[in-house]
Parts: structure tokens; sequence; C-alpha cells
């Protein structure tokens, strides 16, 4: 085996989604507890404690307790066998982030999505799992909260294979749930966990009972839950086929797995499990052919861009998954949208915001590139090799504000500040040509909010946002640039241009809209800015 083949068989990508509140960012951390990346999780939503959340480094984070940026994270993890390095990306629940976790869903490999056993199946869960079928990405589902009174197991099982369209296969059940709850008995390896709730600190609490059937198990959670356990696990062989790796690789079964994130009950098994199961760095599509892991040249794509990661150097950083051959620093790249080749000297694998330089990479790994402004979302890298990674999407906002400067001295930090936010994905900058107003659109209103704190947090600028009256943002584009040309002076009032100088259209309102699709033409609209 070549050094190359055997770093990419050790490796695991994989991203956590869920509705907000499912306990994504809870589970995030325990697994880097298991994994020795940390000593003692953070209560993610508590004001009371001091600690927060590795994954939850932004100021705005840790004083609402909620994930907006997507955190990347890298640990080795050792499963009796070789150590296996994990690359785990926690996503923004927030529905008002979709954006920056679909992106994110690009550059991972395979999903693991966290269901409250109370509230089930929630909205945002089934959009992110449209976008996990359009990749076919394995899922491995986890039901969390098993602590509190919640849901009949079965029901839910059955909700997931109605709402989201994919069928299930229990690998762990739960034994009881809210006071009652005893632990949780594992159909992959058959073995019993019982657990007393440690929330903080790992203890070895696990109990394995080789034989369900062993009177041992009845000393154990009492007679009870033992008759219930086994009748569960008859029917449970019985009404779902045998465990099939096929169907879960390609993305058509779900291995299921009940737990409690905040007490540590249940994830140990499912880590385990998932770090035998789960998918290798696999192959991507570029729009000219497809590229595997195991080539030797390097190939890999910015999905991510994160401005003032560190307060005290105004930097940014490129997140860049690996996608064929190994990265070395120092070595220069070729930058297929700019035609030019980079070194890249200060190149950072993440904890979180601790980050450490590393002098290479592998496939699957995700690397920060410090940039001074030429890399942007969707950008390839490869060792001279022209084409593009696909399949980054992009959407046209939904809501327009108009940013009003509060501090005429700080302009120019408010200009700075809003260009390199943009830069980041968390929302589009339009500037009109007349009057040179700045319109800021986003997919939620929460973005607002985020982009206002960090202006003034991290650029020392002010301002507001006011409400504008807008139905859409249409990128335009002509076969004839005369015609555009015209169309563009005849709706100056209207024409803005987005943070890359392409002309945008503004338009008010639906029927306005069509009446002037309808007048011209010869202009095209879009409603996606190509990356």
């Amino acid at each position: 085996m070549s050094k190359l083949t055997e770093e990419i068989a050790k490796r695991r990508t994989f991203g956590i989604i869920s509705h907000p509140d499912a306990g994504k960012t809870t589970l995030t951390e325990k697994l880097l507890l298991f994994g020795g990346a940390i000593q003692t999780a953070g209560a993610v939503k508590s004001n009371k404690i001091s600690r927060h959340a590795t994954s939850d480094f932004m100021e705005i984070e840790k004083q609402r307790g909620i994930s907006v940026a997507t955190s990347v994270m890298g640990f080795m993890y050792k499963n009796g066998g070789d150590p296996i390095k994990i690359n785990l990306l926690d996503t923004p629940g927030h529905q008002d982030f979709a954006e920056d976790t679909y992106r994110t869903l690009t550059a991972v490999d395979s999903v693991v999505m966290v269901i409250d056993c109370v509230k089930g199946v929630e909205i945002q869960t089934e959009k992110l799992m449209e976008v996990c079928r359009m990749r076919n990405t394995p899922v491995i589902a986890f039901i969390n909260k098993l602590d509190r009174e919640g849901r009949d197991p079965y029901d839910l099982l059955e909700e997931i294979e109605a709402k989201l369209d994919i069928q299930v296969r229990p690998l762990s059940w739960p034994i009881g749930m809210g006071k009652s709850f005893k632990g949780v008995y594992s159909l992959y390896n058959k073995s019993l966990f019982l657990f007393q709730p440690s929330k903080q600190k790992l203890q070895d609490e696990g109990v394995q009972i080789s034989d369900i059937h062993s009177p041992e198990l009845d000393q154990y959670v009492g007679e009870g839950f033992a008759k219930q356990l086994r009748e569960d696990e008859e029917l449970i062989t019985g009404v779902y086929p045998e465990f099939d790796m096929e169907g879960y690789l390609s993305g058509r079964i779900a291995p299921v797995f009940f737990g409690s994130a905040v007490k540590n009950f249940g994830v140990k098994e499912m880590l385990d499990t998932f770090v035998n199961i789960a998918p290798p760095p696999k192959s991507r599509e570029t729009e000219e052919r497809e590229v595997t892991p195991t080539e030797e040249k390097f190939t890999g794509f910015v999905f991510k861009i994160h401005a003032n990661i560190d307060p005290r150097h105004r930097n940014r950083i490129a997140f860049v998954r690996i996608c064929s051959g190994t990265f070395e620093r120092n070595k220069p790249y070729y930058h297929t949208r700019l035609k030019k080749n980079f070194k890249f000297s200060s190149v950072t694998a993440f904890m979180a915001q601790d980050k450490e330089i590393i002098d290479e990479a592998f496939p699957g790994d995700i690397v920060g590139l410090y940039d001074t402004g030429n890399l942007k979302i969707g950008d390839t890298l490869t060792e001279g090799e022209e084409g593009t990674f696909k399949g980054i999407p992009s959407f046209s906002p939904e809501m327009f504000k108009e940013v009003i400067n509060q501090d005429a001295m700080k302009t120019k930090q408010l200009d700075k500040g809003l260009s390199q936010l943009m830069d980041e994905g968390v929302a589009q900058l339009f500037s009109y040509e007349l009057g040179s107003r700045k319109v800021v659109g986003t997919v939620g209103a929460l973005q607002f909010e985020v982009i206002q704190h960090r202006l003034k947090n991290e650029y020392g600028a002010s301002c507001t946002f006011q409400s504008l009256n807008l139905h859409k943002a249409c990128w335009i584009s002509s076969d004839d640039p005369k015609k555009l040309r015209e169309f563009i002076d005849s709706k100056e009032r209207h024409i803005a241009k987005d943070k890359d100088g392409k002309y945008v259209f503004m338009a008010e309102t639906k029927a306005w809209l069509q009446m002037v699709q309808d007048t011209f033409p010869d202009i095209q609209f879009h409603f996606t800015s190509e990356f």
C-alpha cells in the first residue's frame, strides 16, 4: 500500500446536521471528548457556565447559544485498531444560515443527522436531507435526548422513513426513556451498555453483556425492562432486514442510534460503529471529469471563507477540502479561475479556533489557507490542470435591507468589513450605480444581526439596516452587448452591482419583474449568481 492509499483509508470526513436545538453542538462536544481532543465538554445553552462549546467560537454564538459559523474540527480516534483521523464539520443549525450548511455538505463524505426524540423530524432536517439526497450522501441518524420523556421509538423510525424518504435500520435500541432510561443495547455489537449520567468527564461505565437472554440482564435493568428488550430485539430482527452496508453507502438506508448527548449515553457506540462503516474520502466530479482520491496530483476546492478568525489579526482563512493527492506547504498550486500559481506558507489544521501549522494533508482533510483576497467560495486549486469542482449551490436572497452608516469617520472600516463578510458567503452585497447606496441581501433575518454585531466588534464600524421593499435580485446578461448596455441605461435607478462587479437588476415586485422580462426579450434574468 502506498502512503497516500494508507492515509486515505484512515480518514472519515463528515458533517453533523439537524434542526436548531436538536442537540447537534452538544453531540459534537461529546465526540471531541471521546477523541481526546478536549477534556471537559462545555455546556452549550446555560449562561451560568463559563465554558462554551468548543465549536461555537464567535462572540455572538457564545452570547446566544446558537451555532452560526460552520466549524471544522480534526482529531485522532483510537477504536481498538489503528487510529482513525476524524474530520468533523459542525454546521449552523439555524435556518437563516442554510446557505453555509448547503455549501459545507459539498465538502463531506457522510453525515450524522441528529433528531430530537421529543419533537421528531423537523422542517430544517427535511431540507438538509434533500441536499444529502442530491449527492447520495450516506446518513447515520442519532435520536437524541432520551433522558427526556419522548415519543415511542417505533413511531420515530416510521416518521423518519415517511418524511425523509429513506429506509432505516436500528443498530442500537433504548431501554426505557426519560426518568426510567436505563441504557442502550447495541444490536450491531450485541452488547449492552448501562450508564450513570455523566455529563462532562469520560468514564467507562459500559457493562458488556454478550447474551441478551442471560439472567444477568434482569439484575441490571429489572425483570420488566429485560423482558421488553428481548421482545424488541426479536421484533426488530424480524421486521428490519439485516444491516446492508451497500444500501448505507449509496444513501438508501440510514442506520439509527439512540442516546442522549447531554448525558453522554449511546454516543460512544455510535462513534465506534461510525468509524467502522462510514466511507473514507470519495471521488468528486469536476466539470470535465471524475477525480479519484488516489490520484498522485493534488486537487481541492474552497467551500467556506472566514474573515477575522482571530480578532487580533485581521486575516481571512479559506477552508479547502482536499480531493486528491498530497497537499504540501510552500508548493505552488494553480488557481483555475485566476489562471495563476499561488504558494501557501501558513497552512493550518483546525480544532475549532485552535489552529496548528501543518506541512502536508491528504484527501478528506480540510485545511485553512491564509488569504489576502484571492480565493472565493467555489474556487478550485490543482497542480496545473484546468477544471472546476461542481455543485456549490448559491441562492438569490429573500430579504433586502439598505446599510446606513452611523459614523462617517468609519466609512473605510465599514466598507472593508462588509466586503470581507460578504466574501464569507454570509450574505450578498449590492451597490447601486446611482447614489452609492449599499444593500445587503440575506436568506433570513438573523444574518442582519450577525453582520451588525461583527461589524461593530471586529471592524469598529457602526451601521443600521433599513428595510427595503424588494422582490428579487436578478443577475442580467444578453448575447447582444449593445442591448444590455441600453437596458442598464434605461433602468439606471434599479441597477446595482454585486461584490464581483456583475450587473444585477433589483426588481421591486413580481408583477413588475414579469412586465420588464416581457418588454426586454433579449435580456436574460438569472436567479442564481454562478460562483
